[in-house]
């Protein structure tokens, strides 16, 4: 995650560059696109994660916070 996380933020970095430089919009947008999707996709994985491990565990023992801890979660990404 950490990984992923830091080239998210290396690749925002490069994007705000960008437009301190006056570069091309078109191109910014789809730079903007890519770090978006690379912090979308991240979110997927920890909660695919969260999923496997946590919920599983949550639902075994019969912890339904949990599960409604993740549905408020899933709400928030998803917006």
């Amino acid at each position: 995650m950490i990984n992923r996380l830091s080239r998210a933020i290396g690749h925002l970095e490069s994007v705000k560059r960008m437009v301190e430089r006056g570069e091309d919009c078109s191109e910014v947008l789809i730079q903007l696109a890519a770090v978006r999707n690379a912090i979308n996709n991240t979110g997927k994985v920890i909660m695919k994660n969260h999923i496997s491990h946590c919920i599983v565990e949550a639902i075994e023992e019969n912890d339904m916070a949990a599960v409604d801890a993740l549905n408020d979660a899933i709400d928030c990404f998803i917006k």
